[in-house]
């Protein structure tokens, strides 16, 4: 297979992989798929989980898409040539329970030709990060642990790169440079070149594709059946509200599907199902939600935020995140 087929192969499979997954984990809701073609060329296969007994709603998307550059994507994305391809698997999970995270994940590639339909341009981005509403510092330490064996697998220098950017890259500028969340790992632009290779960045993306498994359900499993309060629930909504602001003032993935006519269902697809915004909302000092809060105002080394100590007593106490 070439390079297309290989990564269209490999997005296919991870998207089925991952639904079932997140099915078993649910208990009781299905992903209903929405297959849809684009007029310019390609298309895709929407899945949509939502009302579960975990997953209030998501999405686990793949899209298969060519055409012509236009003017307007050669702007945006600063390219110059004939016609283009791109592929990628989009997720983003919103659970019901206020003390289960939010995740996102996304892996793509993208080829540029020239008049003569020769390849003079590749390249390979993704990451995923996680959006908390209330800090667990231990399973925020497994999912950086989880995506830093993945990345390390691949090459040690990738982690550390990778998160920085990922630190810097969803933080909401207008809210005095407030993230997300606690981040993850975030690559874009990468090509074959300075040493690695096509199969480098295609081993990547499989590699921390399917990370999803072992670093997001084990916290799912941990916090699904935990109580929460009305006032934990107002939090959460307040929080996506800030998610919400993210995806459609700041997020590049966002702004080029909309650019290119791509699918506005699809895309917007990772919005929350309800939301708050509060006029100057603030949480009492001390609180769990303004230890959130704190947690999100800069950069945190999350694999090495605890003590050998208290790892090896966690270690002990559950295997479960």
């Amino acid at each position: 297979m070439d390079v297309k087929e290989q990564f269209i192969a490999f997005i296919h499979q991870l998207q089925d992989d991952l639904c079932s997954a997140l099915e078993q984990e649910d208990g009781k809701a299905r992903f209903v798929e929405d297959e849809w073609q684009r007029p310019e060329g390609g298309g895709g296969k929407t899945r949509v989980i939502a009302h579960g007994n975990v997953f209030e709603k998501g999405g686990v998307n793949t899209s298969v898409v060519f055409g012509e550059v236009t003017p307007v994507m050669q702007r945006q994305l600063n390219i110059n040539g004939d016609r283009w391809f791109a592929a990628g698997i989009s997720s983003v999970i919103h659970p019901f329970n206020p003390l289960v995270p939010t995740i996102h994940f996304n892996y793509r590639m993208f080829e540029l030709y020239n008049a003569a339909g020769e390849v003079i341009d590749r390249w390979f981005g993704g990451g995923t990060d996680l959006t908390p509403y209330y800090i667990d510092a231990q399973c925020c330490r497994h999912f950086h642990q989880t995506f830093k064996q993945a990345c390390d697998a691949v090459d040690k220098a990738f982690y550390p790169e990778f998160k920085t950017t990922c630190d810097n890259y969803f933080v909401n500028t207008h809210r005095g440079n407030e993230r997300r969340g606690i981040g993850g790992i975030f690559y874009d632009h990468k090509r074959a070149t300075d040493g690695y290779t096509v199969d480098t960045w295609l081993t990547l993306a499989s590699k921390c594709g399917y990370a999803f498994l072992d670093a997001y359900l084990p916290i799912v499993s941990k916090h699904k059946a935990l109580a929460f309060t009305p006032e934990q629930k107002y939090w959460q909504e307040i929080r996506r509200g800030r998610y919400v602001e993210f995806n459609l003032v700041h997020d590049r993935g966002t702004l080029f599907g909309l650019k290119t006519n791509g699918r506005t269902e699809s895309i917007l697809m990772s919005l929350p199902p309800t939301v708050r915004f509060e006029y100057n909302y603030q949480p009492a000092a001390g609180s769990a939600e303004d230890a959130l809060l704190k947690a999100c105002l800069q950069p945190i080394d999350w694999v090495h935020y605890l003590s050998d100590d208290e790892r090896n007593d966690w270690a002990q106490q559950s295997n479960t995140c």
